[in-house]
């Protein structure tokens, strides 16, 4: 049986976008890699951030809470601490085609 989770980044900053130091911006590569081949993997149902840089949002289906924990504590994002990252156990309720 497969868990599902949420994780939200939401930056530090509200500009970030715009004022991504190049640090920050080699960080969110490896963020995006690292999601990535986690989605290859079938790992994330969705994700994607608010065009406007409020947030991050990624669903997840894992096999275990352990699973989650070491996904989450892994991502380049919040190893290197350049947001206000957040896990929670989800249950998807509306999905389209479902």
């Amino acid at each position: 049986m497969s868990l599902t989770y949420l994780t939200t980044l939401r930056p530090k900053r509200p500009d970030f976008l715009a004022t991504m130091t190049p640090e920050e911006q080699a960080v969110m590569g490896q963020h995006m890699a690292y999601t990535q081949k986690l989605f290859d993997q079938g790992k994330i149902v969705l994700g994607g951030a608010a065009t406007d840089g409020a947030i991050g949002i990624i669903v997840w289906k894992v096999d275990s809470a352990e699973e989650m924990q070491r996904i989450y504590e892994n991502d380049p994002a919040v190893k290197a601490g350049i947001g206000y990252p957040e896990l929670h156990p989800f249950r998807i309720g509306l999905l389209a085609g479902r």
